[in-house]
């Protein structure tokens, strides 16, 4: 699990999501309200929304309009979660089980402490000793 998290409120604008993206080496932000987990964004929901054109000289104002929207928008609510004592293969059960590509990691009042990817299942694998 990755300790280092960062999160954005409900209403952060896509813009200020997009610079964090665009700044940083991560792939999902976690969306908090009253510290509480409420929703996950990945980098992939941003780019679903945005038009291909922002930043670029045939950028319309319509098309810099949707970095004006909110993070309540476009994430995904209600993320499956893992507790920090949950453990390795529960994780790897989640992901085989769902199509998703992050699982936050809660403690028992909902806020977030962690963040699990598929990548970090890859490192674990990788770093096991071989039997």
């Amino acid at each position: 699990m990755s300790k280092s998290i960062v999160t954005v409120g409900m209403d952060d604008s896509l813009a200020q999501i997009k610079e964090l993206f665009d700044s940083n080496n991560f792939h999902h932000l976690l969306v908090v309200d009253a510290m509480k987990l409420f929703g996950v964004i990945s980098d992939r929901d941003l780019l679903k929304v945005m038009s291909p054109n922002v930043g670029t000289p045939a950028e319309t104002a319509r098309d810099a309009a949707t970095l004006n929207k909110k993070a309540h928008q476009i994430l995904t609510r209600k993320p499956i979660t893992l507790l920090p004592t949950s453990d390795f293969y529960e994780a790897v059960e989640i992901f085989k089980q769902h199509k998703i590509s992050c699982i936050p990691v809660v403690n028992n009042e909902g806020k977030p402490v962690g963040i699990i990817s598929w990548r970090d299942i890859i490192k674990a694998i990788r770093l096991k000793p071989a039997d």
